[in-house]
Formats: structure tokens, sequence, C-alpha cells
């Protein structure tokens, strides 16, 4: 499997794209198999959850190469319900690297990748609007020309820096620079807000999502009632000082 080099990051060469291997000082958090799902992910726990633990994210044969990975497609979430059976990191973050892969099965397949469990990172087929594909949803356009396509698989590599807090008073905004299958499609954005109300994720229930708290949080994949796979992640916890996420 094909991946890049990305010179500068971290000062060394660090591998993004597809099939990159975690580096060093990142930890796998999903590797295929279920014995690694049930220890780094639970079902959050927001005000639409209805599914039940253990996680019901089915195990299933990778449909390009050899191996395993998991289904997005929970019963739970069926109809849309984002929030009803979306699963999160046990471990929560402040900044951090993290690497996602993923496959969309089915045409407008439906998904996300969630940093610290608020800010989405859109996966969905077919939408090339800044409501779409590899947006910071509702805040960027989409990079839709660096989307591999249905039945490939797609990676993305992320560095995230959390908004900064003075005497509990928002002083910095969330960060975020963003590459979609190797190429870097956003660069050094600042986040405004949670969108998509409480189901979506933390803080979305606050001032209409504008309400940021200064906790951490989990990386979080979303169930919509659709087949999205996904692979190989992992996350490299950070400590950016300066507010700068292109390294």
């Amino acid at each position: 499997m094909l991946f890049l080099l990305l010179g500068t990051l971290f000062g060394c060469k660090t591998p993004i794209g597809v099939g990159a291997k975690a580096p060093g000082k990142a930890i796998q958090y999903f590797d295929g198999t279920k014995a690694m799902l049930d220890a780094n992910w639970t079902y959050w726990e927001g005000p639409r959850l209805a599914a039940t633990m253990p996680i019901k994210w089915e195990i299933v044969e990778d449909p390009v190469d050899k191996g395993t990975v998991m289904s997005s497609n929970d019963p739970a979430a069926a109809g849309g319900k984002y929030g009803a059976a979306d699963i999160v990191t046990k471990k929560k973050f402040r900044d951090f690297r993290a690497h996602v892969e993923f496959l969309i099965a089915n045409p407008g397949g439906n998904s996300g990748v969630y940093l610290q469990n608020r800010y989405e990172i859109q996966i969905l087929d077919g939408d090339s609007t800044k409501h779409g594909l590899a947006t910071v949803i509702n805040e960027t356009n989409s990079p839709y020309y660096a989307y591999n396509g249905l039945g490939k698989w797609n990676s993305y590599d992320v560095i995230f820096r959390a908004a900064r807090f003075k005497d509990g008073q928002l002083t910095e905004k969330a960060m975020v620079t963003v590459y979609f299958n190797g190429i870097k499609v956003h660069n050094n954005v600042k986040i405004n807000q949670v969108w998509g109300g409480p189901n979506s994720g933390l803080d979305g229930g606050n001032d209409k999502g504008k309400g940021i708290t200064d906790r951490p949080g989990g990386l979080k994949l979303q169930a919509e009632g659709h087949d999205v796979r996904y692979r190989n992640i992992w996350i490299q916890e950070l400590d950016l000082e300066e507010a700068n996420t292109d390294l």
C-alpha cells in the first residue's frame, strides 16, 4: 500500500496517506480486530444514545486488502440517527495528531470523524458542498477532488490544537490542519463551533454549539445507518503551545 512522507512534521519523516503506519510516539486505537475495538472504544453517552454495550459495530472482511475492518452500520442508528450509536475513544485528548482510514461502501454513505467529540470532519459520498466530504463541517469547502471514490480506502491525517481558555473564558478557538489522501486540504483552520445540536457531540447543546467548554474529548466515529468501513486508526498526543497546526 502506497503512502506519502511528510518531511517537516514533528521534525522527521512521518507517514501520511492510506496505509501509513503509526510512528513511534503514536498509539494504535484500531487495528481491525474486535479485541482492540472493545479495549479502546465505547459508545458516546449522548442524549440520543440507543445502543447498549458491547459495541455492535461489526468486524468484517476488508473488501480491498487482507485482514478485517469495522462497519459503522450499527442497527441502533438506522434512519440516520446520529448520536444513537456513535463510538468514541475511552481516552480523551487536547492537542493531537490522528490518522483514520475509511471506505464508503455505497453511494451516499455517511459518517464522520469528530475531533475531541466536538468538531466534525465530514464523511459523505456525493456531497461537495460545505456540508460535504472532508469538510470541517459547515466551515470549509469540500476538497472532493482528493477523494479516491466508492469502495476504495481513503485517509484523513489531522493535526489538531484544542481551544484555549483563561479564567474559564475562551481566548483562542480550536485549530486544525487536514491532509486528505496525503494532500493538504485545510491549513490552520480556526473552528468556530460545534454543529448539529446536542446529539452531535460535546457542547453541541451549549449556546447553539458556540458555548465551547474547557474539557478534553475522545476521537469519535459517527453511526448514521450507513456502511462506512474503518481501519488503521492511530493517535499521537501533542502539546502545541503556539497557535499553529501547520507543522
